[in-house]
């Protein structure tokens, strides 16, 4: 499960440094038309990044449902080898600068991307209460180190003829669609593991009832009528549409503005990685001794959106690097402190059900931000989406400022642990 959750998250990762090349008219491995605009092409990337988390939000709950029936294995080796095709497709869309089939090899990927979550489902099956939390930390320890590695990867095998520190020079085969020949390689392996060592961990399948097909859209509706669960979900829409508005053309803008390589961005995007990584297992733990979740919200998301603007106003790569610590500590104290929050506004017995709502939310977040940022990055500058990611995650910090009420959580550190401890597993 460890290597699995790894895999995919370099898989993410591997795609951010290489986006930018695929739009760029100076590149070589420019796949939009002659005629296009810069414009258009970042009009193109924005749906392009929209389709997965689309295909992921309408389908992981189906997948979810179909381990609940057939077990975690035959459906995690399915997602993995949908994964594995999804890459070829999506390689040979750039070989060919064919757009259509890299629309379908995202399509692909993200309705075969459920993974993650059957992942999670499998570790709760083999999980107790006393090393649950242990082994969700390793879960979590490879989804960090996978999204510093991809990047990295992304960054060095897109690059041809490109000095490694000095040591040696990348082929000069390399290019745009090599990380991802080696992510559909990495992909494939993970299916075979999967396939041969796995063993089922599902001792009672669920047999009875039908397949909820409009999962995903009934999990939103009844995140945001449940009065325990609106405003938080709320605040995490908001977060995630604006870490969205960040991250998409994060590497359009570093090219653009500073003359980023590649190979530059995927570093930068590894230290970001390795930051929040540290945030996550130092800072968190620290403040979450001293502050309730909902009370480290009120002051995480505002500092999370002033980080933002000040990447925005940046005139040098100085600031772009003394920042990392800052927004690193900021994002892992909102990521963590929502998931937090949510889990704990759930019903008792319910929590399971809320972090599935809470999945199918950050999803759907994705993907309004996602198309509405090509259109913006295109019809002003490449940085403007930094101005809208900032507004978006102050307007969700000011929304969980005015309108939370924790009387469905304990308001005490104390009697939030006693809470938690007593919780029953679902």
């Amino acid at each position: 499960m460890f290597i699995t959750v790894f895999i995919d998250l370099v898989g993410f990762g591997i795609l951010i440094p290489v986006f930018p090349l695929l739009i760029d008219p100076s590149s070589k491995f420019r796949v939009t038309p002659a005629g296009w605009t810069p414009h258009q092409g970042l009009i193109m990337l924005g749906w392009l990044q929209a389709v997965y988390p689309l295909c992921i939000f309408l389908a992981a709950p189906i997948l979810g449902q179909l381990s609940d029936r057939l077990g975690r294995r035959p459906v995690l080796a399915m997602s993995i080898a949908g994964t594995s095709v999804g890459y070829v497709l999506f390689a040979i869309g750039i070989v060919t600068k064919n757009l259509p089939l890299m629309f379908a090899a995202r399509a692909l990927d993200g309705i075969t991307g459920g993974n993650l979550a059957v992942a999670q489902a499998a570790i709760g099956d083999i999980s107790t209460n006393a090393n649950r939390a242990k082994n969700f930390g390793l879960l979590g320890a490879a989804f960090g180190l996978g999204f510093v590695i991809g990047p990295y990867l992304g960054g060095r095998l897109s690059a041809p003829n490109a000095s490694f520190y000095g040591l040696f020079h990348t082929p000069s085969w390399f290019g745009a669609a090599t990380p991802f020949w080696f992510a559909a390689i990495l992909a494939a392996i993970n299916c075979c593991l999967i396939i041969t060592l796995l063993p089922e961990t599902l001792k009672d399948k669920f047999h009875s009832g039908r397949l909820q097909l409009a999962k995903s859209v009934s999990n939103v509706i009844g995140g945001f009528t449940s009065p325990r669960l609106r405003v938080p979900l709320m605040a995490a829409f908001l977060f995630n549409a604006g870490f969205t508005f960040f991250t998409t053309f994060f590497g359009v803008y570093l090219r653009n503005t500073f003359d980023f390589t590649p190979g530059q961005t995927g570093d930068y995007f590894a230290v970001v990685g390795i930051f929040i990584a540290l945030a996550q297992g130092l800072v968190v733990g620290l403040v979450a001794k001293k502050l309730a979740d909902y009370k480290v919200l009120r002051f995480s998301l505002f500092g999370n959106a002033a980080v933002l603007a000040i990447y925005f106003m940046a005139t040098s790569k100085a600031p772009l690097y003394l920042t990392i610590p800052v927004f690193a500590a900021f994002n892992g104290l909102s990521m963590a402190n929502l998931t937090s929050l949510v889990s704990r506004s759930a019903e008792p017995g319910r929590q399971g059900e809320a972090m599935g709502i809470y999945s199918s939310v950050q999803s759907l977040a994705q993907v309004p931000a996602s198309i509405l940022v090509g259109y913006i990055a295109g019809s002003i500058s490449s940085n403007t989406p930094l101005v809208v990611a900032s507004a978006t995650i102050f307007v969700g910090g000011l929304v969980f400022l005015v309108a939370f009420r924790p009387r469905f959580v304990p308001d005490t550190v104390h009697e939030a642990r006693l809470a938690a401890a007593s919780a029953p597993v679902h």
